[in-house]
């Protein structure tokens, strides 16, 4: 598979983003933003078809350029399979969320369209990069146009939330960062020479001691578990979803929570082995306590955007539980959560956005009924809710059972026969147990929700008046920015082995590195409580 494939799918977008900067006036704006990201589907259709699948644990159509040779710094991509799948979920939203804003937005068009379209190539960029230095400035500057979209372009309580968004992520991502250059001084002390390629790294950080690899393993987490959010460093989620503009809910939900996941998995994991092994019992049990408790909250939220968002703590605590069970069933279902999660979630903030044009009103208890007035859009929002739920037959349902099938299995009694089993973590039925709990809880609140807004007599908000430009029920060109997400929803719910059998060979690569690496700490004689150098 050729780079220049990978190296287009950051070029477009920024060369659009130019585009709509410096093409004219704002009336143009979400015209060349829609083209941009419609052009950047080809480069990504590309890469799916020229992908090599019986290599997919390779990183492939890979390159690489020097900037300070002396310092042993470049700038390297490539792509395994579940790199790929990540970025074919983020080229698919780009023009998602260019559609669903072209009657939202009405003033500095030029600046969200423009900030809309860098973000996209900043995400693409982490997921590409095989070079730390890439890897953390494109990790990194994903925050800068986050901020400014809740900042600029949220709603009224949108100053606290964009601060709160920034403080919480950028802290973490300092200490990350810490953990990272640890792990780069470690590696040039073994190798007597500076890299930052993450190969390199992986390998070098798999000799450090299990005394090491806790102090670094903690770093990692401080800044991947923020951005996840994992309970209980998750309060900025919910603010920030909540005033964030209907794209800017879609992106955060659909991609960017995915970085914290995907940071773990490509990070903390094969980096820390042996810590993530030992620790990997409290990991769970603060993503179980996760699920229950942002369920809870849902349970009694009115704001119907607050709820769906504190969903999404609780919907990527699965995601953490299938990582902690360091076994296939548990590391597939993870990544299955990662792309599920984006389509399922990011339909249901799509949902909430053209509500909200129509009422401008978030509040349950104030709009009711609505499939009497707009039968399409309550057909789509029960779709999404059920996808989000874990109905069988949908996306959500493979992961989540994935997820839990890793967490029961995480123990040598209950690992199946001819199954790998956990990399000596001791997990169980009753972590399986507990978060099944945070299932039905799901299935409760989300059911409520629909039930309120959908059925029962019509309730509008006092004062109601008809929106200028959209009908009462959803347009073509709304109906359309929602197909591919419920087309993706149909096809990974019903054929789910299509993308478990992409992931087979680097799930099973990682959990061959956590091995290797938990043996390799445990010959250095070194303990949990032993000092930190050799």
């Amino acid at each position: 598979m050729s780079p220049l494939w990978t190296i287009l799918l950051i070029l477009v977008p920024l060369a659009g983003a130019l585009l709509v900067i410096f093409g004219g006036d704002g009336k143009n704006a979400y015209r060349d933003a829609l083209w941009a990201s419609i052009a950047s589907l080809v480069p990504a259709v590309m890469m799916l078809i020229r992908f090599d699948y019986t290599r997919a644990a390779e990183f492939q159509g890979a390159a690489s350029w020097t900037w300070i040779e002396q310092l042993g710094l470049r700038l390297s991509i490539g792509t395994d399979s579940i790199a790929l799948l990540l970025i074919a979920l983020t080229v698919l939203l780009g023009p998602v969320c260019v559609l669903a804003s072209k009657t939202a937005i009405t003033k500095h068009r030029r600046m969200y369209y423009a900030w809309l379209l860098i973000l996209q190539a900043a995400m693409v960029g982490v997921f590409a990069s095989r070079d730390l230095l890439m890897f953390y400035i494109c990790f990194e500057f994903t925050l800068l146009p986050m901020f400014v979209l809740i900042r600029m372009f949220g709603s009224t309580n949108r100053v606290a939330a964009s601060t709160k968004f920034f403080l919480y992520t950028f802290t973490g991502s300092i200490i990350a960062l810490a953990g990272l250059v640890y792990v780069v001084g470690f590696a040039a002390d073994l190798n007597g020479a500076w890299s930052l390629d993450i190969g390199v790294l992986t390998a070098a950080a798999a000799q450090m001691s299990a005394g090491q690899q806790a102090m670094v393993l903690g770093a990692l987490l401080a800044g991947f578990a923020v951005k996840v959010p994992l309970f209980p460093v998750h309060t900025w989620l919910p603010l920030a979803h909540t005033e964030a503009p209907t794209a800017g809910s879609v992106i955060l939900a659909g991609v960017l929570l995915k970085l914290g996941t995907y940071g773990i998995y490509r990070f903390a994991i094969p980096m820390a082995p042996a810590a993530f092994t030992e620790y990997a019992p409290a990991i769970a049990t603060l993503s179980i306590v996760g699920i229950i408790y942002a369920g809870l909250i849902c349970w009694i939220q009115d704001d119907i955007k607050k709820l769906v968002a504190y969903s999404s703590v609780s919907h990527l605590g699965f995601c953490v539980l299938g990582l902690a069970a360091l076994n296939a069933a548990g590391l597939s279902g993870s990544v299955l959560y990662m792309l599920s999660h984006g389509l399922s979630t990011g339909g249901l903030f799509l949902m909430i956005g053209f509500m909200y044009e129509r009422y401008h009103t978030r509040d349950m208890r104030k709009v009711s009924g609505l499939a009497s007035k707009m039968p399409v859009w309550a057909f789509f929002m029960v779709f999404f809710a059920m996808a989000s739920v874990g109905l069988p037959g949908l996306n959500g349902f493979p992961s989540e059972l994935l997820c839990l099938i890793g967490a029961f299995q995480a123990d040598e009694a209950w690992t199946l026969a001819g199954e790998p089993g956990a990399a000596g973590v001791t997990l169980g039925p009753w972590y399986a147990a507990v978060a099944g709990l945070g299932m039905v809880i799901a299935a409760m609140y989300l059911l409520i929700m629909v039930g309120r807004i959908c059925f029962g007599p019509l309730v509008e908000p006092e004062g109601h008046h008809a929106h200028a430009v959209l009908p009462d029920d959803l347009n073509t060109r709304e109906i359309i920015t929602l197909l591919p997400l419920a087309v993706g929803c149909l096809v990974f719910g019903f054929f789910p082995g299509l993308l478990l059998d992409a992931i087979h060979d680097p799930v099973n690569q990682t959990l061959e590195l956590v091995r290797a690496g938990s043996a390799a700490a445990a010959d250095t004689a070194g303990a949990f409580t032993q000092g930190v150098r050799p």
